[in-house]
């Protein structure tokens, strides 16, 4: 008698999806460890603030990131893998089980454009801080970490000079037809056909031959940059960014430093971590402090300009302070971060 009502009590209490789920899934825990409200109090102001349509809730997005994060998918499968997972739904806030997608994945960029760095540094926090009431992690165990860095690549093509030129070729084109700009030549069938012979000669080790067609794609890239001049001269804002990219990929030479490496991603960089199987990798250096017992993420930080490893360790042990309440007493480190001259006091 005493279970049948405690189980009538219980039961009103949770939503129609949740009663079809096992209350012991990590993700059913996990979701009523997690501060909802806090995330709703700082992020929903923000994304009102911005302007335009009805903002999406505020725990959909939170919870979508942490999926994307915990499972390491892109936004696309993240979004996929919602509509066929319940656990994923009630996570997310659902209360009872939905058929269709739950946004657009362009919305997921839009949306961490709008928070920036600091709404993911509160997102790590409150892992965090969930973790350290849930006596997972002890506050003992961020007095010793390990800190490193990495590169998070970029989803970009190798940057060869020849398909530099044909994709910033490729994007003027676009955006002058969106504009009704009718240009002089486009270069669509003979730029083509150049960046294929290009390839052709460049794996066949001919390498005069390649030289050749990569001169005339970048002389194809420059006549469009000054046909799109001639006949916009006050271009708008995002086809003058792209005039302005495109230039500095027509200019720029091999030897050249800080190159830019992607029309749609100019943030990208050439890092070299002294790898054997890939010398270089395109992208952004990211630091990361973990736990040197448990391996719990408890700092990182994206870097842009390459900075010399050992100049993001001040900083990087400073915001583990203040994610944690905790300041780390021991760092290890590679020898990349060799020198005292950027070490914590």
């Amino acid at each position: 008698m005493k279970s049948t009502s405690s189980t009538s009590n219980t039961e009103p209490t949770l939503s129609a999806l949740a009663r079809q789920l096992n209350l012991e899934h990590p993700l059913v825990q996990l979701a009523e460890a997690i501060d909802w409200p806090s995330f709703e109090e700082k992020f929903g102001r923000v994304v009102k603030a911005s302007g335009g349509r009805p903002p999406l809730p505020t725990r959909l997005m939170v919870g979508l990131h942490y999926l994307k994060s915990l499972y390491d998918e892109s936004d696309e499968s993240v979004v996929s893998k919602w509509v066929e997972n319940p656990y994923c739904q009630h996570f997310c806030g659902e209360q009872v089980f939905q058929h269709k997608l739950p946004c657009h994945p362009t919305s997921l960029v839009k949306w961490r454009k709008q928070i920036g760095t600091d709404g993911f540094e509160q997102l790590l926090g409150q892992i965090i801080q969930t973790a350290m009431r849930s006596a997972v992690m002890k506050p003992k165990e961020i007095e010793r970490v390990n800190v490193d860095t990495t590169v998070q690549e970029k989803a970009v093509a190798f940057p060869t000079d020849a398909r530099l030129y044909n994709q910033a070729r490729i994007t003027l084109v676009c955006a002058a037809r969106k504009r009704g700009v009718k240009l002089r030549q486009s270069y669509v069938r003979v730029g083509k056909y150049a960046f294929f012979k290009q390839s052709r000669y460049r794996v066949a080790r001919q390498l005069k031959r390649a030289r050749k067609h990569t001169r005339k794609l970048r002389t194809y890239l420059g006549r469009v940059i000054r046909d799109i001049e001639r006949k916009l001269p006050q271009p708008d804002a995002k086809i003058a960014l792209l005039l302005a990219r495109a230039k500095r990929i027509e200019q720029q030479k091999r030897s050249d430093s800080n190159k830019l490496y992607s029309m749609h991603a100019p943030e990208v960089e050439c890092i070299a971590k002294g790898k054997v199987h890939k010398r270089y990798e395109f992208g952004c250096k990211v630091v990361l402090v973990t736990t040197s017992a448990s391996n719990w993420i408890v700092g990182a930080a994206a870097v842009h300009g390459n900075p010399y490893d050992g100049a993001t360790l001040g900083d990087v042990v400073r915001q583990t302070s203040q994610l944690t309440g905790v300041t780390p007493k021991q760092a290890a480190v590679d020898k990349g971060f060799r020198g005292s001259k950027h070490h914590p006091n």
